[in-house]
C-alpha cells in the first residue's frame, strides 16, 4: 500500500463558477416562458366561454314568437298628436318599454279585442309590467268607437299621421299595422314585432321574449319611467 508523501505540494482543483450573467439569463427566459403561457390562457379565454355557451348552455339564436325589427327604426324628431290636437314628440315615451298597438279611429270590436290582450301580455309580466307601458296609435280624424274607449284607460292613445307610423312601426309588404303589437326600447328603438292576436301557448311565448329583453336591460333600465 503507498503512503501519501506529507512532504509533497497539495495539488487543488479549481472548478469554475457559473456567471451570475447567465443565472439572471435563465431566470428571465424562465419568467417569459410563464408570461406567454399566462398570455395564451388569457387569450383562450374567450374562445372556451364560447365554447361552453354553445355546447352546454346552447342559447336559442331566435326569439320565442317575436319578430326582430332589423335595423331599429328610431324615433328620431317624429310627431304625433293628442285626441284634443295637440302636437307630441313621440320622443316624451321614452324611457320605458313600449307595447305598442295601432288601429282605426272606428275600429270597434276587433281593436277591443287586440287592445285586451296587449293589455294582458302587460299584466303577465308580473313585478316587471310597471317597466313597461301600452301605447295605442290612433290612425284617422274620427271619434274612437265607444267599445274601445274603455280598453284604453290605462294606455297612452296618440294619432299618427300614415307617413309617420310608416317610419317608426315597420310592416311587411303586405300585412296591416293592426296584425302586430310593436315592442320598442327605453331609446325609442321599434325593435320587435309580436302578433297581435294569440292564443294560450303563444302568450306564453310571447311573454318569455318579454321577460328575456327586461331582464337583459336591467343594468341600464331601472323600473319606472325617469323623471324629466
Amino acid at each position: 500500500m503507498t503512503q501519501p508523501h506529507f512532504d509533497e505540494p497539495l495539488g487543488l482543483a479549481v472548478h469554475s463558477l457559473p456567471d451570475p450573467r447567465d443565472v439572471s439569463g435563465s431566470q428571465a427566459t424562465l419568467r417569459g416562458r410563464w408570461k406567454l403561457i399566462a398570455i395564451m390562457v388569457v387569450c383562450s379565454l374567450p374562445v372556451a366561454a364560447a365554447y361552453f355557451a354553445y355546447f352546454v348552455i346552447q342559447p336559442q339564436g331566435r326569439a320565442a314568437l317575436g319578430e326582430l325589427v332589423q335595423p331599429l327604426r328610431p324615433v328620431g324628431a317624429l310627431q304625433a298628436t293628442s285626441l284634443d290636437g295637440a302636437p307630441i314628440a313621440l320622443a316624451t315615451l321614452k324611457g320605458q318599454w313600449l307595447l305598442v298597438g295601432v288601429g282605426e279611429a272606428l275600429c270597434a270590436q276587433d281593436c277591443r279585442e287586440r287592445l285586451f290582450l296587449q293589455h294582458q301580455l302587460r299584466e303577465m309580466l308580473g313585478k316587471d309590467k310597471d317597466r313597461v307601458d301600452n301605447v295605442w296609435l290612433v290612425q284617422g280624424d274620427g271619434a274612437l268607437a265607444p267599445e274601445v274607449r274603455s280598453g284604453l284607460q290605462e294606455a297612452t292613445v296618440l294619432r299618427v299621421m300614415p307617413e309617420v307610423l310608416a317610419q317608426w312601426i315597420p310592416t311587411p309588404p303586405g300585412a296591416h299595422p293592426g296584425d302586430s303589437i310593436f315592442v320598442v326600447d327605453p331609446l325609442g328603438n321599434t325593435m320587435m314585432r309580436l302578433p297581435s292576436r294569440f292564443d294560450g301557448a303563444q302568450a306564453g311565448k310571447a311573454r318569455r321574449d318579454l321577460a328575456r329583453l327586461l331582464r337583459a336591460s336591467l343594468s341600464w333600465d331601472p323600473p319606472g319611467r325617469p323623471t324629466p
